[in-house]
């Protein structure tokens, strides 16, 4: 190989260990989220939710915008790991199967099979984080929205919507 094809492979191989920390970490997440989200589906089914949102509103007094800002930020990680852990499991994916090919070329199985492990390990763990973080932002968002919808028909009107709506009923 040339200096530039080698300069990119080396560096390419820089990002395998962050990336495969990336990986666990994203993992680690998705089963701290989906405890969380299996606690709140229990408490759902129980009755015994008690919601962060109008609690949250409650104290602050925000309005419409500022709950649907804050609910696009509680779902935002869950919105990242989504999207960024396959793309990581690809990465992780390509960067073994560089060293794999060379050893195929040296007729070398046992390193074959070795950077084959790292890659499709990687993917599989990427994948199974997305999914699970995934899984719980596409549910807890409708929780949340139903929430926003229940405070928002619970609030009561401006004092100028109320006289529009005395004057339509006069």
């Amino acid at each position: 190989m040339n200096l530039l094809e080698t300069t990119l492979y080396d560096l390419s191989h820089l990002f395998l260990a962050p990336v495969l920390l990336l990986i666990l970490l994203s993992l680690g997440y998705a089963f701290v989220v989906l405890g969380a989200f299996l606690m709140e589906a229990w408490q759902r089914s129980r009755g015994r939710h008690r919601s962060v949102l109008a609690g949250w509103q409650a104290r602050s007094g925000a309005g419409s915008d500022d709950m649907e800002l804050w609910i696009m930020k509680r779902l935002e990680w869950l919105r990242i790991v989504s999207r960024t852990a396959p793309m990581l499991g690809l990465v992780a994916t390509m960067i073994p199967m560089g060293p794999a090919l060379l050893a195929l070329t040296r007729g070398d199985a046992a390193t074959v099979g070795e950077n084959l492990v790292v890659a499709f390990s990687a993917v599989i763990l990427a994948l199974v984080a997305a999914s699970l973080c995934f899984l719980v932002l596409t549910v807890r968002r409708r929780w949340l929205l139903q929430e926003l919808r229940d405070i928002e028909r619970k609030r009561p009107h401006s004092s100028a919507d109320h006289r529009t709506a005395l004057q339509e009923a006069a």
